[in-house]
């Protein structure tokens, strides 16, 4: 197998891994792929950012900016199918809910969500909406936001271990786990729509995103004793909303 044509294969395992968007099936694969395939995690955050900005865009155009800040939103549920989401709900319910790691976990991999879970989803799709609707360069707010929120998830799978007791579900880590290089390349991809933001707006804007995602992987750590894919969800979703609030607040 060629080194080019196995990228292009890890990316569509990314595609398929974190959207739902029709790609060509893969004739082979190997169980570690997701793993290898978190470099361009970013870059398919990117494209969804993409996406969502432009519905923004025609929808700001259409009717009003709060209008087209839900419509964006919207379209990013759509195209995921919710996966971070998810992860979000399911993360807040059981840090919230349990008392051991054991029932953390156990309540982490329930399918039904709890207050907590709705909670924190009300929170965070609020608050993001409420700043793309107030923000004049939210559309380049969300392509940078969508791609450093993967690569904080690609960050914490490099440094925290796997939850002992979890059971991996939709995503099952590999022995290696994420390389170092893996995760230089995935900051790099995500580093790139930066240039179109204020520098005082990045740089608040990374340091909220990063202190809420940092905060979340120790609690997650301390509580169920590292890192699950639901964690991993939620570290994306948190990510985005402070450098969304970061960002915006210097913009």
């Amino acid at each position: 197998m060629g080194w080019l044509a196995h990228q292009v294969r890890l990316l569509l395992c990314a595609v398929q891994f974190l959207t739902r968007a029709p790609t060509p099936a893969l004739k082979t694969f190997e169980p570690d792929w997701i793993t290898r395939s978190a470099r361009y995690f970013p870059l398919v955050g990117q494209g969804v950012g993409a996406v969502c900005a432009l519905v923004l865009l025609i929808g700001e155009r259409l009717w009003s900016a709060p209008v087209g800040a839900i419509l964006a939103l919207g379209a990013g549920l759509l195209i995921t199918g919710a996966f971070h989401e998810d992860g979000l709900a399911d993360t807040a319910d059981g840090l919230g809910g349990g008392q051991t790691p054991a029932r953390r976990l156990e309540i982490m991999k329930d399918s039904r969500v709890g207050t907590y879970g709705v909670c924190a989803l009300v929170g965070v799709l609020t608050l993001k909406a409420a700043v793309l609707a107030t923000t004049p360069i939210a559309g380049a707010l969300l392509l940078a936001a969508h791609g450093l929120g993967r690569a904080a998830a690609v960050v914490v799978m490099r440094l925290t271990p796997y939850a002992p007791s979890g059971e991996a579900g939709k995503w099952k880590p590999v022995p290696n786990g994420v390389r170092t290089g893996e995760v230089i390349v995935a900051l790099l991809i995500a580093g790139w729509p930066l240039i179109l933001l204020p520098p005082s707006a990045v740089l608040v804007g990374l340091a909220s995103g990063a202190l809420l995602a940092g905060l979340l992987a120790l609690t997650a750590r301390r509580l169920i004793g590292g890192h699950t894919g639901d964690v991993l969800g939620a570290v994306e979703q948190v990510f985005e909303l402070g450098f969304l609030l970061g960002a915006a607040a210097l913009a």
